[in-house]
């Protein structure tokens, strides 16, 4: 028997001016199907909207996304009464990714705002810097990043550049909650007010990141250094190939099997650089080709992974915390070098980032503040301490990395641009991209990171993954591997308790539904609900010292063992 408030829900669905093909989708539901499409309403989470395809208030649709973009619309006209609202709108290689920016840019423009659509698929950095560079109070990018083909997705920004925040967020979903149906969504375009952008816009965005180069001798030096990048079927093949050609890279193959956008991503499970099928043909590639450097972009290209040949000349990939480090330490290292630090500058990363970022700062007098989890925290740390410290970088172990401020979220463009330069870097002093990693480790210690995500699909799922940390609460570990739990942190509450001494202290933070665990030996444990997907996930990160590079397999396999053991005493 369904739930009366799904029925209710359902009822008014099919009792709306929806189109009839949808109310007939609706009717050929089973229960559990009805269910999981009706149980709630798709909300501005981590990552705006994000969900399977499919009719219902839980699914990507013409009408959730018409009803949330009528909530941002009324919202931006409350917030910006007297000034004239414009918005930018990109989507990427997605199955009715296209579909939704032109629903998106119809709902905007019949309301009366100016739209700014771009002419086909776009990376989602350059949205964020669309919409600095041509004055808008907000935008829109249609994409479910690295999720499967089944998603698609809605994040909207805000006229800093970054995804909404608190309380924009929150008072947007109220704008949209507070549509009574799908009535008051406003369809009919207004083709006035819907202007094309494309090319022009594409060469400053590259322009800005060619002025970010630091190293232009040891690029003419090193200008054939290896490079295989693959897109995976998504926005990555507009602009970085030709990005790295006008760095002065002139040996970057393409993995062509994965050239073609595609929102079926017909060569992979799923199309997430964080997985290593994900990257099997372009690692394939750089066995023939012998490149020094693989990298691939998420659909979206906010996200990019990367592989180098480890010691023992086979080709690993990097995880995340990896590649932010080298590239923190490069970035860090050459503005020392021309003389640009002078105490005021900072980097940033999230809680669950390893914690070597912050050693590396350090080292430097660089600050390192930390922020939650998303880049739109780190972008609303930028625009809070804009005109005091100068933001050189900053990563999150997730593949999201940015350079500069000029883009407000995390920019796999740019960082492909930075990663190929630090690798050209590396091989002009005779190392490898491991190379310098376990240089970097010798000199700050070595840390490792894993992470675990536990996949709780539908309404059972997510009371599933409520009970795991309401436990965690209520009865939290006392050690882990042989060493003590010395500090909880609990991010909902907003406090951090010293198990030892019993000491309590403010979390300078919004809330969030993490916990975290820090050990006497200083690993750290965090579990944190997923806020776009259905997962909870669990970061662990251990450390020790390294005394020379020699020790680097032995060192690893001592943290390794380290981290299986923390993994099966939580169940995982």
């Amino acid at each position: 028997m369904i739930d009366q408030a799904i029925q209710k829900k359902v009822d008014k669905w099919l009792n709306s001016a929806i189109d009839e093909q949808s109310k007939e989708e609706i009717k050929s539901l089973n229960e559990t199907e009805l269910a999981d499409s009706f149980y709630k309403d798709l909300e501005f989470g981590t990552g705006g909207l994000r969900g399977v395809m499919g009719i219902g208030s839980n699914r990507m649709n013409k009408y959730t996304v018409g009803m949330a973009t009528q909530g941002l619309a009324n919202y931006l006209k409350k917030s910006f009464p007297n000034e004239e609202v414009k918005v930018a709108i990109a989507h990427d290689s997605r199955n009715n990714s296209r579909f939704f920016a032109e629903t998106t840019a119809a709902v905007f423009s019949a309301n009366g705002i100016h739209v700014y659509l771009f002419e086909d698929l776009r990376p989602t950095p350059e949205l964020s810097y669309a919409i600095r560079k041509l004055g808008c109070k907000s935008g829109v990018v249609l994409t479910a990043s690295h999720n499967p083909k089944e998603y698609n997705g809605y994040k909207a920004y805000w006229d800093d550049g970054g995804q909404v925040v608190p309380p924009h967020d929150k008072n947007i979903i109220k704008e949209v909650q507070a549509i009574a149906g799908v009535e008051q969504v406003k369809f009919d375009q207004n083709d006035s007010k819907i202007e094309i952008i494309g090319r022009p816009l594409d060469e400053q965005y590259i322009q800005e990141i060619l002025n970010l180069t630091l190293s232009p001798e040891v690029i003419k030096r090193q200008h054939t250094l290896k490079i295989v990048f693959s897109p995976i079927h998504g926005t990555g093949i507009t602009l970085v190939p030709e990005v790295l050609k006008r760095k002065g890279f002139e040996s970057v193959t393409v993995v062509e099997e994965q050239a073609i956008p595609d929102g079926n991503f017909p060569t992979v499970v799923y199309p997430n650089p964080e997985e290593k099928e994900a990257m099997s043909l372009a690692l394939a590639k750089a066995e023939e080709t012998h490149a020094d450097l693989v990298m691939a972009t998420d659909p979206d290209s906010d996200r990019v992974g990367i592989a180098a040949r480890n010691e023992h000349g086979e080709y690993e990939i990097l995880n995340g915390n990896q590649a932010a480090s080298l590239l923190i330490y490069y970035l860090l290292t050459k503005w020392k070098e021309n003389g640009k630090l002078n105490g005021k500058q900072m980097i940033i990363k999230t809680i669950v980032t390893t914690d070597l970022l912050e050693k590396i700062a350090s080292s430097f007098g660089v600050d390192c503040p930390s922020t939650l989890t998303g880049f739109k925290f780190i972008a609303a740390k930028i625009k809070e301490l804009e005109g005091e410290m100068e933001f050189i970088g900053g990563g999150e172990e997730s593949y999201g990395y940015m350079i500069s401020d000029f883009v407000r979220d995390k920019d796999a463009i740019a960082s492909c641009a930075m990663l190929a330069e630090m690798c050209a870097w590396a091989k002009d002093q005779g190392m490898s991209a491991f190379q310098l990693l376990a240089k970097i480790y010798t000199e700050y210690g070595f840390y490792l990171e894993d992470l675990i995500s536990l996949t709780k699909k539908g309404m059972q799922g997510a009371e599933e993954i409520q009970q795991m940390m309401a436990g965690f609460r209520s009865n939290p570990p006392q050690s882990m591997a042989g060493s003590k739990v010395m500090e909880v942190l609990d991010y909902q509450s907003s406090k951090s308790k010293n198990l030892i001494t019993g000491a309590e202290a403010d979390i300078d933070l919004p809330k969030s539904n993490v916990l975290q665990f820090v050990l006497e030996d200083g690993s750290k444990i965090s579990a944190r609900p997923s806020g776009t997907e259905p997962k909870i996930k669990f970061y662990i990160s251990v450390n020790t010292a390294l005394e020379s590079v020699a020790q680097y397999d032995e060192i690893k396999g001592a943290l390794l063992n380290k981290i299986q053991q923390i993994k099966t005493e939580l169940g995982l």
